[in-house]
C-alpha cells in the first residue's frame, strides 16, 4: 500500500476578483523510501497541492482524497492534522530564513519540535538537537546549537530546517524548493543529504522544484504540472528519455546543455494561463506547437503512453509519439540524462 495516495485533488480560493482554480485533478502516490519529484513553472500548483493536503492553505476549498496510510487527511480536524505534522509528515519550506524565528536560537527551535510532539524534556531535546545538527553536517554542533539563524549561511540554515524535519523521524518529508538560491556545491550537499535520509530511514520524499536537473539526480518518479493540472507522470528515466507531452518536451529543450555543444536555448513561447477561470481545454494549447482542434474541446485525460509501465500523459498525440525529435535530442541536459542512468 502506498504511504500517501492523492486522488483527484482540487484546490480553489475565493478572492475579491473571483475564484482561483489553483489545482484541478491532481493525483499521485508515494511509496516508503521513494522520492517523487513535482515539477512545473511558477504558479503551476506544485506547492499549493501539498500545502492543501496538510491543511496549510488557509481559505482554500479542497476536494478529493489524500490517503496517508489509508486515512484521508482532508477529513481530519486541525488538531488531528497538528498531530500528523512533524511526527508523520514533515515539511521543508523554500526560504529557511523566513521559516526560522530570528529571535530564538536554532537549538531551541529544533528542540521545540520534540518537546511538542514527543513529550521530551528540554535537556533531552537539546541533546538530540546537537545530534541532528551533526547528522546534517553542521560543524561544531555543540557550539552552533546556541547560535541564531542570522549567524548561519543560507545552505546551513537549510540544513537546520532539514534537522527539524528529521527530528521525529517522519515517514514522509515534503521539500518545497529546498535548493533554490543555493550555489551548486551546497545544492549537491543538500541533495546528497536527502538521499541519505531515504536510504538510512526509508523516508519518502516529495521534492517540489522547477529544476529538472535536480529531479533527474534524486527522484524515482516525476509529475509534470501546468496550469494546475498534471500533464505527465512517469518514472524519471521515461520522463527524460521518452517525454510525451509537448510541455515536458519544451521544458527539456529550454534547459542549457552540458554536453559541450553550443546553441541557442529554445524557451517555451507565451505565458502560463490565468487560473481565475476553469479552463475547458488543454491549458497548454495556446503555447503548444503541436496543438490540434481536439485540444480545444476539453482537457485531455491522462492516458498510458510509451513503453514504461505507469507512464501517463494528458495529450491527444498518439501514445507512441515519445522522445524529443532527433535534432532536438541534445537539448535535454546531459547531466540530467546521466542522472537517470544511475
Amino acid at each position: 500500500m502506498a504511504l500517501l495516495d492523492v486522488r483527484d485533488l482540487r484546490v480553489s480560493f475565493d478572492t475579491d476578483d473571483g475564484t482561483v482554480y489553483a489545482v484541478q485533478g491532481m493525483s499521485f502516490s508515494v511509496e516508503p523510501g521513494q522520492t517523487l519529484g513535482i515539477v512545473g513553472e511558477s504558479g503551476s500548483g506544485k506547492s499549493v497541492s501539498t500545502q492543501a493536503i496538510m491543511g496549510l492553505a488557509p481559505g482554500a476549498t479542497v476536494t478529493g482524497e489524500a490517503l496517508l496510510e489509508g486515512v484521508d487527511l482532508l477529513t481530519m480536524t486541525e488538531d488531528e492534522l497538528r498531530h500528523i505534522r512533524g511526527r508523520t509528515v514533515s515539511l521543508i519550506f523554500q526560504d529557511p530564513l523566513t521559516s526560522l524565528h530570528p529571535l530564538y536560537r536554532v537549538g531551541a527551535q529544533i528542540a521545540e519540535v520534540m518537546e511538542t510532539h514527543a513529550d521530551m524534556n528540554r535537556k533531552a531535546a537539546l541533546e538530540r538537537a546537537v545530534e541532528l545538527l551533526g547528522l546534517v553536517g553542521i560543524p561544531e554542533p555543540k557550539k552552533r546549537v546556541r547560535d541564531y539563524p542570522h549567524q548561519f549561511s543560507g545552505g546551513m540554515r537549510q540544513r537546520v530546517m532539514i534537522a527539524m524535519a528529521l527530528a521525529l523521524e517522519p515517514k514522509l518529508i515534503i521539500a518545497d524548493e529546498p535548493t533554490t538560491a543555493l550555489d551548486v556545491t551546497v545544492q549537491a550537499q543538500i541533495l546528497e543529504l536527502l538521499g541519505r535520509m531515504r536510504s538510512d530511514f526509508r523516508t519518502a520524499v516529495i521534492l517540489i522544484t522547477h529544476d529538472l536537473g535536480v529531479v533527474a539526480d534524486v527522484a524515482d518518479d516525476v509529475v509534470i504540472m501546468y496550469g494546475g493540472r498534471p500533464m505527465e507522470r512517469a518514472d524519471v528515466r521515461a520522463a527524460f528519455i521518452e517525454p510525451h507531452h509537448p510541455y515536458t518536451q519544451g521544458l527539456l529543450q529550454s534547459i542549457p546543455s552540458y554536453s559541450g555543444r553550443m546553441g541557442r536555448l529554445r524557451p517555451i513561447k507565451g505565458y502560463p494561463p490565468s487560473l481565475m477561470r476553469q479552463i475547458q481545454a488543454c491549458p497548454f494549447a495556446p503555447r503548444c506547437p503541436r496543438a490540434h482542434d481536439e485540444c480545444l474541446v476539453a482537457p485531455p485525460p491522462l492516458k498510458p503512453v510509451g513503453t514504461s509501465p505507469g507512464h501517463l500523459s494528458a495529450c491527444v498525440l498518439p501514445a507512441d509519439a515519445v522522445g524529443l525529435p532527433a535534432n532536438d535530442a541534445q537539448a535535454a541536459p546531459a547531466a540530467a540524462v546521466g542522472g537517470v542512468e544511475r
